[in-house]
């Protein structure tokens, strides 16, 4: 059953004007209401209603619809009301003036990174309110992303393969997707689920919007065919977005950003607006030659949370090491330390601190106090009152003094022993003097 123009639903509540779309399980027309104000109103399509389990199709469909209607946020397609037409459920929604993301690129060409990242914070800030919901939405791509009319503002749509989710349990999926958007997950219909899966499908937006161009298949790159990295289609990406890109739409999803709110930071820009960019770190500038990961650091700093990003970088420093075990570098260990490593863990730490924390600001104030350890330890606030102060009494904040993080004197060997470290005061300063050397030589300044 399909309705016509001019028909009439609700007793002449709602009076339909024409199709706007159908898909694999819904369509959807553009109605007016008795007070003349447009709206759009979503079913399920002919032949779903004919197949032999459409009253389970209906209940679904009901379910979801209620469920979605608790999702208010303005970038989320807001739903009026659920009715119920000749034993056929409806939903009634808002109409949304304007063009989708892959009309726009269509008709206008690729979009500045400016406007594409603000649209997909949007975009992003309307899907953690759907996940928060226990939904996922499951057929995120720029057809699903309209624009206002003459506003920058994106609004999510057509939540049709939406489904309830709890996270990391095995569940049966539906089998609609689409192609380039869809992660490996949403091949399999038997599979786990989880926030991931929607982190994909909007990088992948991402990248469409900024190369023009639909992503490989994940099922095909599944068997070793590489993506195009978007910054090789258009090299005008900066290297951040790029990086963030390709970490989103990793083929395994453990290998993903867990949540939107893990990826969306890697997407924002520097704290510091006016860093020039020759100055901003991008983590595909510098390779780790021990295969170092770096995107929980990088996550855990985006997020502002210094005392595990401080945690993390020392568990870092020892597994590039090999030093786990042991917990300390010799000698030896700092001065065959990867230089490449120690850039990494370096601009990090500058770009999400604005420049406040990280190898350079401590290097500078060592050599502002002479290479003094004492004066040193005072001014990046190691030292109260003449002692060493405890590691649970640090400030893991941006109040902290410049230089208060990384702390690196546990992985020195620097132990606290009753109000002092007893490596620095037995005398053994060898290690100190190797780390800041070996910071001279990998030339950070």
């Amino acid at each position: 059953m399909t309705w016509a123009s001019g028909q009439h639903l609700q007793g002449g509540k709602y009076t339909i004007e024409h199709e706007l779309g159908e898909g694999g399980f819904g369509i959807t027309y553009r109605a007016k209401d008795n007070y003349g104000r447009l709206v759009v109103i979503k079913t399920l399509n002919d032949q779903v209603q004919r197949r032999p389990d459409f009253a389970k199709f209906q209940q679904d469909f009901i379910n979801e619809a209620i469920k979605l209607a608790k999702c208010s946020h303005p970038h989320i397609v807001q739903i009026h009301e659920v009715i119920n037409e000749d034993s056929l459920w409806c939903i009634v929604m808002e109409y949304i003036d304007g063009e989708n993301l892959a009309s726009r690129v269509e008709n206008q060409g690729v979009l500045s990174e400016a406007e594409a990242l603000g649209y997909i914070q949007q975009i992003g800030e309307a899907l953690t309110v759907v996940h928060n919901n226990g939904l996922l939405h499951r057929d995120v791509k720029p057809q699903n992303i309209m624009l206002r009319s003459g506003k920058t503002e994106a609004v999510l749509i057509d939540f049709g393969i939406a489904r309830e989710f709890s996270h990391n349990l095995t569940q049966t999926h539906t089998g609609m997707l689409s192609d380039g958007f869809a992660p490996i997950e949403q091949y399999d219909k038997r599979t786990k689920r989880g926030a991931y899966t929607d982190v994909y499908a909007l990088a992948a937006t991402l990248y469409s919007i900024l190369t023009g161009e639909v992503p490989t298949i994940a099922p095909i790159r599944a068997i070793n065919t590489s993506l195009e990295e978007p910054i090789k289609i258009n090299p005008s990406i900066s290297n951040r977005v790029n990086q963030a890109i390709l970490y989103g739409m990793q083929i395994k999803p453990e290998n993903r950003p867990q949540s939107i709110e893990e990826w969306l930071p890697l997407i924002q820009l520097p704290l510091n607006a006016n860093t020039s960019s020759s100055h901003l770190f991008f983590l595909s500038d510098l390779s780790s030659p021990v295969a170092m990961e770096y995107h929980r650091l990088n996550r855990l700093l985006a997020a502002r949370n210094w005392k595990e990003a401080d945690q993390q970088t020392r568990t870092l420093i020892l597994c590039i090491a090999n030093r786990s075990t042991e917990g300390w570098l010799r000698d030896k260990d700092i001065d065959t330390f990867p230089y490449q490593d120690l850039h990494i863990i370096n601009q990090l730490w500058l770009e999400y601190s604005n420049e406040r924390f990280g190898f350079t600001v401590q290097k500078r104030i060592w050599e502002n106090v002479n290479k003094n350890v004492d004066r040193f330890g005072n001014r990046v606030g190691w030292r109260e009152n003449k002692s060493w102060i405890k590691y649970s009494n640090y400030t893991f904040n941006l109040n902290a003094p410049e230089g208060h993080l990384p702390q690196f004197l546990e992985v020195l060997g620097f132990v606290w022993k009753s109000g002092w470290f007893g490596a620095y005061w037995d005398g053994n300063l060898s290690r100190l003097y190797s780390f800041i050397s070996r910071l001279e030589k990998c030339k950070i300044k």
